[in-house]
């Protein structure tokens, strides 16, 4: 899966400008299911027929990102977040546009950091005047942030690992499950716009009307150094969430999930997430409601241009995914 990861973590795909993953996604995934289409919104869906309720899998496409907002005469940009980032997290880091154009991130003369908002900061594309800037970037264009994937002593380290790790095991669950016959319907769902709030997913659940959900994201870790205190570790097996912001959990999804991993010994986690959501979070409130669960890889520096993860949780997320999906889950969630 390293290949696959880095493909995906490399690309361009700021929240509403998704088109160049998707692509990508769709090339890796076609051939291991039976169809798939892109809905109005963007998300894609790729669905593997079977018996109804459908289950639906569902990891977001899209990353943080930066949004031009103004270009001045000397050829600076200003610029405003696309989801959740920090800016003093920006400083010195490059950006890519779509057309492939790279600046570096700094700030205007402070006093103290602390001082630091998004008001002092400015995009330095090496233009010398807003004309020459303006032949590279216009107001209203997103860039992302601009690092190689990098694989380190059995860990994965780079940007949009958030959620393109999420992304990578839905499509090798696919691949393994191709060909092979299923106790029911499986839509596996590249969602858009989740960092600017979980809005593909919510139009997605809505037409599909699933009947079990289950979000593929990543989650914070609590083994740093003075890290928040939370029961999560990198290289302790995915995490089966409990509880975040957007969502808790169906105990019964939650139960089903447990037991399969403990008869199949696979390591797993539980996760609370106090602050902090995924696609769970809209899928389990559409229509009149849709028993959800998440899995979560533990993440280091999540909405850094280095986040990191364990290669081995990453496998056996799939190892678990790929057994809940050859199980029924109208049986399992009772």
């Amino acid at each position: 899966m390293e290949a696959l990861m880095k493909s995906l973590c490399e690309a361009y795909g700021p929240s509403g400008e998704e088109k160049e993953i998707r692509a990508l996604i769709e090339n890796a995934v076609k051939d291991s299911v039976d169809r798939i289409y892109t809905d109005n919104l963007g998300n894609l869906l790729a669905v593997r027929e079977g018996p109804e309720p459908a289950l639906l899998l569902s990891a977001h496409m899209d990353e943080i990102g930066v949004i031009v907002t103004h270009i001045d005469e000397n050829g600076f940009l200003r610029i405003a977040p696309v989801g959740g980032v920090a800016p003093h997290l920006l400083l010195g880091q490059r950006l890519r546009f779509k057309n492939g154009a790279v600046g570096t991130v700094y700030h205007e003369k402070l006093k103290e950091l602390r001082d630091l908002d998004w008001s002092k900061l400015y995009l330095d594309l090496g233009a010398g005047s807003a004309a020459e800037a303006k032949n590279v970037a216009q107001i209203g264009d997103m860039a992302c942030l601009h690092q190689p994937f990098d694989s380190l002593n059995g860990r994965y380290m780079a940007k949009a690992l958030d959620d393109r790790v999420g992304c990578a095991i839905l499509i090798e669950t696919a691949r393994r499950l191709a060909g092979a016959p299923l106790p029911q319907a499986i839509c596996f769902l590249f969602s858009v716009q989740e960092e600017v709030g979980l809005r593909g997913a919510t139009t997605a659940a809505y037409s599909i009307q699933p009947g079990y959900g289950l979000a593929v994201d990543v989650t914070r870790a609590g083994d740093t150094p003075k890290a928040p205190l939370m029961e999560v570790s990198l290289g302790k097996g995915p995490a089966i969430k409990v509880k975040d912001s957007s969502v808790i959990c169906s105990p019964k999804v939650r139960r089903f999930m447990m037991e399969v991993a403990s008869q199949h010994e696979i390591p797993y986690q539980l996760e609370v997430l106090e602050r902090g959501g995924t696609d769970a979070g809209a899928i389990h409130l559409s229509r009149g409601g849709v028993p959800t669960g998440a899995l979560s890889i533990p993440c280091r520096y999540i909405h850094t241009a280095s986040e990191m993860v364990d290669a081995a949780d990453i496998q056996n997320a799939v190892k678990l995914l790929e057994i809940l999906c050859r199980t029924s889950w109208s049986e399992g969630v009772s």
